[in-house]
Formats: C-alpha cells, structure tokens, sequence
C-alpha cells in the first residue's frame, strides 16, 4: 500500500480522535465553569453580607429567647422526669414550645421589647419600608407582638443549630470513622457514612439560617412597618410640613424679592446720575437702606417660623401698610397711582395675603416694565376684596429664569384663601386681577398665565 493510500485510511480515524479530545476538553471546560458560578452564587447566597446580617438577627433571637426556655424548661423538667435542667430532647422541645406565649405576652407588656426589636431589625436588616419609628398601638402592637414570637421562635433553633452542628461536623469527619463503638448519638452513624453526614450537616446548618433569614426580612415589613392608615396619616404630616414650606418660600420670594428689586434698581439708578446730581444719588441710597431694613426685618420674621420660634418682633404689613409699597416703587423710578377702597372690618389674614399680592404685583413691574407708570386699584365690596395692578407691557422683554414663582404664588395664595387670580396681557397691558372671599368659601381657582 503506497503512502498516499495509507493516509487516506488515517487520516479519518485521526481527524476523528482529534475532534473528540478538542470537543471533550471544551466541554469538560464548559462544564467546569457553569459548576464554579454556580457554587459561587449558592456560596454568595449564603454566606454574603446580607445573609450574615440575618444570621446575626437569627441568633440574637435565640440570646433572647434563653431566659423564657430557661423558665419553661425548669417548670416542665420534673413532670417529665429529668429532674434537673436540660433532660431529653422532649424535655427540651416542650420548653421551646412553652416558651413561645411567654414571648407574647412580654412583647405585649413591655414597651422596650417591641423598641428593642424595632431597633435589631433598623440595625441588621434593610429598613426602608420600616418608617423612622416603631408602630406601638393598637392593631401595630399586635403586629410588633407576632414579629417577636417569629423572629425568637425561628432565632432559638438556629442559634442551637449554630453552636451545636460545626462540632459535630469535626467528629463525623475525623472522629466516627475511626471508632468501632462510638458513645451517645455517634452509634447511630455507620462509620461508612459518617464523611457524607457531616457534609450534608455542614451544608445543611447555612441553608436553613439562610431560609429562616429571608422569612424574616419578607415578614419584617409587612410585621414592623407602618399599616396602610399609618402610611396615609405619615403622607398627611408630609404634606402638611411640605404646606408649611411652601408657604415660607412664598413670603421670602414676596418680601424680600421685592426689597432686593428696589434695591437693584435704586443702586443702578444712583450709579448713573452720582456726579451730575448727588441728591438724587443720596435719595436712592437712602431707599436702599429702607429697602434693606425691610428685607432683614422680613427675613428675622422667616426665621423665626422656620426654629419654631414665636412668630417674630415685626408685626405682619397687611392693606394698612400697601402705601409704603407705593412709595418704594415710586422711589425705584415707577410712577404708582394707587386707588384705595373702604377697608374698615377687613379680616386680618385676607389683609395680609392681598398685601403680599400687592407686593409681588408691584415686584413684577418694577423687573419687566421699569420707569412704567403702575395703576393699583384695592377695593371691597359685595363681600370680596378685589385687587388690581396693571402696567404697560415692556417693548421688548428679556428672558427670565425665575420659572414664573411670582404669579404662581399669587394664584396659590387666592386659592388658599377661596379666591381666584387671573393675569395676563389686557390691552397692552399686563393686568393682575384678584378677588378674595372676606368670609371663608369654596376655592373657585381659575389659574391664568404665568408671567
């Protein structure tokens, strides 16, 4: 047979036994990777921080529930026949289970063991679904109450699993093998068998901290955190300090956003005229230091509110007062013509919110149509308080980054108090019309657009 024939006659067999080594090295590979990510996620799983941290809650559970076995255990001993604390296992479960109403009725007693438990779970397990305290009445006693009896029911047995099954992993896999009438328990472990048994105990002990653990965080909030009615009483809280908030942001922008307008234009008008007429200069930083005094009085009131603090030394401006916003504005270099109705018997809170309308009106002219002759009519009747502020609109306006805070807070508050606003070009004008109920209403809103 020629050469080239016997290749012919390998070359098959060859190629065949070379693609199996290839593809049974790649497999075996293949397979050798799938089994170290797997072992990996399974050891992540159960030995992680987060399962250590509920195998931590797991035994202190147990820590916890030794005084009530210990008294559960000394009662039952003699009438089972132990005579002496601990005795057979009986013994032992029976106290474990008699344990457990004990538990019950100290969680549902005593205040600190419900606090104490809030505080383990806050401590070791996620506790954003838990809220920023414990729940500690009525059916959220109760809950707090079933939490206590699972976590130290499932804590007790984990915790003795703990401390009992890694020696007696060490004994089945150095010491059974090599006894031939091994003491106690050991007997009923063939020697054969004794390498698998302390395995499948040593992957045993972490599998069920592991199970017991995660029964414990799914129960944690659903047992520990707030009820449905709880959530919406915390929602209202919510809204109510997020009111508050809003309402001092609203008295900031109106009052002190006002005085730093006049402020800014007062400077930038003094800037101009300095040298060729000093008294005017002196007038403007004279209303510049009004304007200041305003703003820091305003503040220190602000303040006040915000550390819960008596609501400040400067009485609240209201209508009375609206006369020395005209004379501001009119020092900042905008004619007002300022037309004030009868305003005897004017509830004080409608006062100050028209007030502060006024000022956020006045505010909105002196930035967009500065040197603007300015009309502000203010008058009462037929049981409402109507307000309007009205100015030329400017030729040409510059882009604002102010987000529209100012009319926005003026359409809130007429809304708070039942009224509505509307504002808007009318005429070549922009107007601001309000009207307020001078006794308490339905809130008839109609929002208008926002400067």
């Amino acid at each position: 047979m020629t050469r080239r024939g016997e290749f012919r006659r390998t070359a098959p067999a060859l190629c065949g036994r070379a693609g199996l080594a290839l593809c049974g090295r790649a497999g075996l590979a293949l397979c050798a990777r799938a089994a170290l990510a797997l072992f990996g996620r399974a050891a992540l799983a159960l030995f992680g921080r987060a399962a250590l941290r509920r195998w931590a809650l797991l035994i202190l559970g147990g820590a916890m529930m030794t005084p009530f076995w210990f008294v559960t255990n000394v009662a039952l001993a003699p009438l089972f026949g132990a005579g002496s604390l601990g005795g057979t296992l009986l013994v032992q479960f029976g106290a474990y289970l008699a344990a457990l109403p004990l538990v019950a009725a100290a969680a549902a007693v005593l205040p600190f063991v419900r606090q104490l438990e809030f505080v383990i779970v806050r401590t070791l397990l996620p506790a954003g679904t838990l809220g920023e305290r414990p729940q500690d009445a009525g059916a959220s006693r109760g809950r707090t109450v079933a939490w206590a009896v699972l976590h130290l029911g499932l804590g007790a047995p984990v915790s003795g699993a703990t401390m009992a099954a890694p020696p007696a992993v060490v004994v089945l896999l150095t010491v059974r093998p090599f006894l031939d009438d091994p003491p106690g328990w050991l007997n009923a472990v063939p020697a054969g068998l004794a390498p698998v048994a302390g395995v499948l105990l040593a992957l045993l002990l972490p599998t069920a901290a592991w199970a017991a653990g995660r029964a414990l965080e799914r129960s944690a909030p659903a047992l520990l955190g707030p009820s449905a009615a709880e959530r919406l009483a915390e929602a209202e809280r919510l809204g109510a300090r997020l009111a508050e908030r809003n309402r001092l942001a609203r008295e900031l922008h109106d009052s002190v956003g006002h005085a730093l307008g006049v402020v800014t234009l007062q400077a930038a008008a003094a800037g101009r005229v300095l040298d060729r007429d000093p008294a005017f200069a002196r007038s403007a930083l004279a209303a510049i230091e009004e304007a200041a005094r305003s703003a820091a009085d305003e503040l220190d009131h602000v303040l006040g509110l915000l550390r819960e603090e008596s609501p400040g030394r400067t009485p609240q401006p209201d209508l009375r007062d609206v006369h020395r916003l005209a004379d501001s504005a009119r020092a900042a270099g905008s004619p007002v013509a300022l037309a004030v109705g009868d305003l005897d018997a004017m509830p004080a809170v409608v006062s100050r919110e028209a007030y502060r309308i006024v000022q956020e009106a006045l505010t909105n002219a002196l930035r967009h149509a500065a040197g603007s002759p300015v009309d502000v009519t203010i008058d009462a009747a037929a049981g409402e308080l109507r307000l309007q502020v009205g100015n030329p609109l400017p030729v040409a306006r510059r882009p604002s980054h102010r987000g529209g805070r100012g009319t926005r807070g003026i359409a809130e508050r007429a809304q708070l108090l039942g009224g509505h606003a509307e504002f808007g070009p009318v005429d070549g004008q922009w107007r601001v019309a309000v009207r307020l109920p001078l006794t308490l209403g339905r809130a008839n809103d109609r929002p208008g657009r926002e400067r």
